[in-house]
């Protein structure tokens, strides 16, 4: 059965690439109600960046590392908005955002998709999201008007890039968004260390009531932080609440096998209890293995560990052009590329033609 339903989702997305009625049917379904049928024993597979660039190569139109690999498309693909905030056409990873902007179309034509993280600037600082050399910006935005002002033009240029992209009909694309994530750690500046629980819930309002204001009705939210919380009410100390939220997820990467195994599958079962609790979507939000060292990373590490877990999805980080072993996918020869065929074939992991 689990086989049967993983198939029958997969034909399904891609038949939407398709101009049928079925298609003009499957559209009328909200992104919730679509991540809502993706069935408990699957996942859908995520890539950061995929289409934008990879191993050896920047910017070539219908390609992905991961497709070279499988022959199909992610089926979730990240995006990430970080330098739209101050009016630049590229983010922070030299993405153009006219580019995000057509694949993010291109994917949600295909029956994909979407999510976009946020690695904004310090509005306080100006320096990056990993400047915590100021512990006091995300009060600063809540109390201090000229800081305030400034945040709030920053999200609007978020809201203004969200609302730009549609489809051919005129329809705004649903995408989930992903803001303040791994905020139980502190290396970003809204960070555990860097803000009171109030003040963060209080961000997270502020982000959603001005994208609202703005016209941003086609998002849902995800909730991310990393693997810190080992309590339901430590990873619920900042949840901004159940009116805001639709997705509850984890950050957890990979060092090696032995403590990867203890870890993930307590931050799952944690995801799990919140979203059975809440009734919550429950995802991998990010993971992977950098420059994925053992062969058999795909079928022996990663799956395993994902059988006794309800997840909608799971997005791996990026494979990067620049910088020399810094890939989380698989890529045409790596040494993980037999094993990624295998974990494509077995079912589980969800992708579009």
């Amino acid at each position: 059965m689990k086989k049967l339903a993983c198939i029958i989702l997969s034909l399904m997305a891609i038949v939407a690439c398709q101009p049928t009625k079925q298609t003009r049917d499957m559209t009328q379904q909200t992104l919730l109600e679509r991540l809502q049928a993706v069935p408990d024993s699957c996942f859908l597979f995520g890539h950061h960046d995929s289409p934008m660039y990879g191993i050896g190569w920047f910017g070539d139109e219908d390609r992905s590392d991961v497709k070279s690999v499988c022959g199909s498309w992610p089926a979730m693909m990240s995006f990430d908005l970080g330098g739209i905030e101050l009016g630049n056409d590229r983010n922070l990873d030299s993405v153009s955002f006219d580019r995000m902007r057509e694949e993010i179309v291109k994917q949600d034509a295909r029956g994909g998709f979407i999510t976009l993280s946020w690695h904004l600037r310090n509005p306080k600082t100006d320096g990056n999201s990993w400047d915590v050399s100021d512990t006091t910006v995300v009060n600063s935005i809540l109390n201090d008007s000229a800081l305030h002002e400034k945040f709030v033009g920053w999200l609007d240029k978020v809201a203004e890039f969200l609302n730009s992209v549609k489809r051919e009909d005129g329809s705004k694309v649903e995408v989930i968004f992903r803001p303040w994530h791994e905020h139980t750690g502190s290396w970003f500046w809204w960070g555990q260390k860097l803000c009171t629980a109030d003040e963060y819930k209080a961000l997270w309002k502020l982000t959603a009531d001005r994208l609202k204001e703005q016209g941003v009705d086609q998002v849902i939210y995800a909730y991310s932080p990393g693997t810190e919380a080992k309590t339901m009410e430590a990873y619920l100390e900042r949840y901004p609440g159940d009116d805001i939220i639709s997705i509850v997820g984890v950050d957890c990467y990979y060092q090696n096998r032995e403590s990867f195994a203890p870890k993930i599958n307590e931050a799952l079962t944690l995801v799990n209890e919140v979203a059975e609790a809440h009734g919550k979507i429950p995802a991998l939000t990010e993971t992977g293995f950098e420059g994925i060292k053992e062969a058999d990373w795909w079928t022996q590490a990663l799956l395993p560990n994902l059988k006794n877990h309800r997840i909608a999805y799971l997005v791996v980080w990026r494979n990067a052009f620049n910088k020399p072993g810094h890939f989380f996918g698989p890529y045409p020869g790596c040494l993980s590329e037999e094993d990624f065929k295998a974990f494509f074939q077995e079912g589980s992991a969800l992708f579009v033609k």
